[in-house]
């Protein structure tokens, strides 16, 4: 079978594997940011570290190229860490196992951490290169993308100095982003009171269980199935059809920014219902199959018998619970009038999970760019949450990055990759969030873009690269550093 490490081209494929065999989850970046920092040190490179841990390493011009202005390139260390329920895997310990899948890297039941660890190795790769013609070098790593952005957010001014940045966090070879969506953060708290389980009824666990998942901004558009609008749409049914029913337990999703794979309840029945309720979980199942067949023909509902719980949820909270979260929107809220097929503005129902004290907790992240459209998106999730007696917290967010059709890296970066393919690359903005939008508050006068190889399903399991898109885009950022224009 094929390996990693016998890919072409070699140096960034060594590199890519380099990365996944570090466990780097988001906010526990050290492994990543000591590896990085011995990398300098191996390679002769001066680097620097800033307080939260991003990190910057620079490489002089090659003989002749001294002349040019100072790039950026920029990638985030962190990844997103979503496995299989039948795999196990610690992600703060234990390596990514890689497969060369056809035409495909992906990894063996967990995400492969291509978003962004393809990134870093390029940068790896153009920093330990000695036959690559470039100008003045940066190369910035940032740490904590995923969940809060925290890097971008913290990154002083000065700390980088270069004119043009190249963002390598984008998934789709042959188009080159000029502008991202701006997001935000709503998380509702419910507070319950814990009712003790009675021993007259019978208890069963609601799975959903086989959707793909996938990243709440890139593929929100592709109408993929919500594993918690899934679950709470059968338990608003039970409600709508009369049954008594207890919530004793309920959990769904993970991360904000992925589209929620997997969610289950522990309900308590009367025990005459049972059979009922079971037919009525096929018939349910039926209709999500044939609403999901063309994006996720792999879901499935379950239902099994479990012991007695401790306690239950007071059937107020649950109702409230309930109710809310069947309500919540979820996905495309508006297109862009600007950028035909662009979404403008879209919601994702992340997460539900039970805390301590008595709190349930529910995770949701709004996406737009236009700055009051997030607002107002952003509002309307929380007025839902605030209707069912939950407590509201949302977070500052982060802006979006304000396309510029003038800018000179984009006309460079347009011009080799038509020298290159003989072909147009498609310019245009994407929805999902890059840290641009936090660069240019710090540095106004940066001139960006971003570009990336071919990713599919990331932020899931299915995470996967297409391979030959990595040569690709690889060439198309040394014939980008060759051209980078004289100061």
């Amino acid at each position: 079978m094929m390996e990693i490490t016998n890919l072409q081209p070699a140096i960034v494929w060594k590199c890519f594997h380099e990365v996944t065999q570090i466990p780097r989850p988001s906010t526990k970046e050290g492994k990543m940011i000591a590896f990085l920092e011995n990398f300098a040190k191996k390679h002769g490179l001066a680097y620097k570290k800033d307080e939260i841990g991003n990190i910057l390493i620079s490489k002089p011009a090659t003989p002749g190229m001294e002349n040019r202005q100072t790039v950026v390139l920029q990638s985030h260390m962190d990844m997103v860490c979503e496995k299989n329920s039948d795999i196990k895997h610690d992600f703060d310990n234990d390596p990514i196992e890689t497969i060369v899948d056809g035409e495909w890297l992906r990894a063996n039941g967990t995400t492969l951490g291509a978003d962004n660890g393809i990134g870093v190795a390029a940068e790896m790769a153009v920093l330990m290169s000695d036959d690559i013609e470039h100008g003045p070098i940066e190369c910035l790593f940032t740490v904590n993308e995923e969940i809060g952005i925290t890097g971008a957010k913290a990154l002083q001014a000065g700390f980088m100095t270069g004119n043009f940045l190249l963002n390598l966090d984008s998934e789709d070879e042959g188009q080159i982003f000029m502008g991202c969506a701006g997001g935000k953060d709503t998380k509702a708290y419910f507070h319950y009171q814990p009712q003790e389980a009675s021993a007259d009824r019978l208890y069963f666990r609601i799975d959903v269980k086989g959707l793909n998942g996938g990243h709440s901004g890139g593929e929100i558009h592709k109408g993929l199935g919500n594993a918690n609008k899934v679950l709470f749409r059968f338990l608003y049914l039970l409600k709508k059809n009369g049954y008594d029913f207890v919530l004793a337990s309920v959990d769904g999703g993970n991360l904000r920014n992925a589209i929620a794979r997997e969610a289950h309840a522990v309900i308590g029945l009367q025990p005459e219902d049972k059979e009922n309720v079971r037919v009525m979980l096929n018939h349910y199942a039926a209709d999500i199959e044939n609403e999901l067949k063309h994006v996720d023909k792999n879901v499935r509902l379950e239902m099994e018998s479990v012991d007695k719980p401790a306690f239950c949820i007071d059937n107020d909270t649950a109702r409230n619970v309930i109710l809310s979260m069947y309500a919540c929107p979820h996905g495309v809220v508006g297109m862009s009038h600007d950028l035909e097929g662009l979404v403008e503005t879209s919601t994702n129902l992340a997460s539900i999970k039970m805390k301590e004290n008595n709190v349930i907790l529910v995770g949701t992240s709004q996406r737009s760019s236009v700055e009051s459209c997030k607002e107002m998106i952003a509002d309307q999730v929380a007025a839902v949450f605030l209707l069912a007696g939950a407590e509201i917290e949302q977070g500052d967010g982060y802006p979006g990055w304000e396309p510029n059709t003038n800018s000179e890296i984009l006309k460079v970066a347009q011009s080799t990759y038509e020298k290159l393919f003989h072909k147009k690359p498609l310019v245009t903005a994407i929805h999902a969030g890059l840290e641009c939008g936090l660069f240019r508050e710090k540095y106004p006068n940066l001139d960006m873009i971003s570009f990336g190889p071919t990713l599919r399903d990331v932020h899931s399991p299915n995470e996967r690269i297409e391979i030959k898109t990595v040569g690709m885009w690889w060439n198309h950022l040394l014939e980008l550093l060759k051209n980078i224009p004289e100061k």
